[in-house]
């Protein structure tokens, strides 16, 4: 079992919030992750963008920030028993222009945004954004195999 906290800033708690909390579930399970916790703020551009800034230098908005506790090695449950993953943040504006730019829907790149910002909490990294970079290629394996949730973003 996993703790997964969802939250917005700058934003309306979206009403499926629910079950974005329900697919990280599903994500770390499948992934062999257990009793971890991470939290996902949803929030808009400007929020993004700050961050984007102060922790990687860049100033524009992204789609994903993760933000890992600790690394894999230092696990160490908390009070509660959950071993802190980290954070993931996601913009909701960038999430749409994404899925209208790849003609998607904006449930699906949701999903996909939620698997990516979980492998960088789970440790893995790429260096850019080709299709054929290993966690891409995890990514959009889980993404496949894991049932999918129709919503209104």
């Amino acid at each position: 079992m996993n703790k997964v906290e969802v939250c917005a800033k700058e934003v309306p708690l979206p009403v499926w919030a629910g079950a974005a909390e329900h697919y990280c579930q599903l994500v770390l399970e499948r992934l062999n992750l257990c009793g971890r916790e991470l939290s996902v703020l949803f929030c808009g551009n400007r929020f993004i963008r700050r961050l984007n800034f102060q922790y990687r230098g860049f100033d524009n908005p992204t789609d994903v920030l993760s933000f890992p506790y600790a690394p894999l090695a230092g696990e160490q449950a908390g009070e509660d028993g959950f071993i802190p993953a980290g954070d993931i943040v996601i913009s909701l504006e960038e999430l749409k222009t994404n899925a209208k730019e790849a003609g998607i829907g904006a449930d699906e790149e949701l999903r996909r945004l939620l698997i990516h910002g979980i492998l960088h909490l789970a440790g893995s990294d790429h260096a850019g954004n080709e299709a054929t970079e290993p966690m891409l290629i995890q990514q959009e394996m889980l993404l496949k195999e894991l049932p999918p949730w129709q919503m209104t973003i």
